[in-house]
């Protein structure tokens, strides 16, 4: 996989920038800046981001796969092509059902 630049006004597939590794969550940062950051997930089946709080609005999209997104102890099944806004300050957390893979979009207030 190369830098984040090489993916400046580079048409890409998002299922292809990152692979899965047995046993393990990998992320690629696609996007960084005072606006943000775009993140790409690969989860194992099984595997899990414990639940956490950020102080920013983010959405996260199912690029691939199926897995179950905790809001504030709800659990929201997300399935290949859905996407779901994760508010802030709300606890949250992520457990992959099967192989997927999710894009996290973060957007920070000004």
């Amino acid at each position: 996989m190369g830098q984040t630049e090489d993916l400046l006004a580079t048409p890409s597939a998002l299922s292809e920038l990152i692979r899965y590794q047995e046993q393990a969550v990998v992320s690629r940062t696609i996007l960084k800046n005072a606006g943000g950051t775009v993140t790409l997930f690969a989860f194992d089946e099984g595997e899990s981001l414990s639940e956490h709080t950020s102080p920013y609005d983010a959405v996260i999209h199912s690029v691939d796969g199926e897995a179950e997104v905790t809001i504030a102890g709800e659990a929201h099944p997300l399935r290949s092509g859905n996407m779901l806004r994760l508010p802030a300050g709300k606890p949250h957390g992520v457990r992959a059902a099967t192989p997927c893979k999710l894009l996290l979009i973060m957007l920070k207030s000004s």
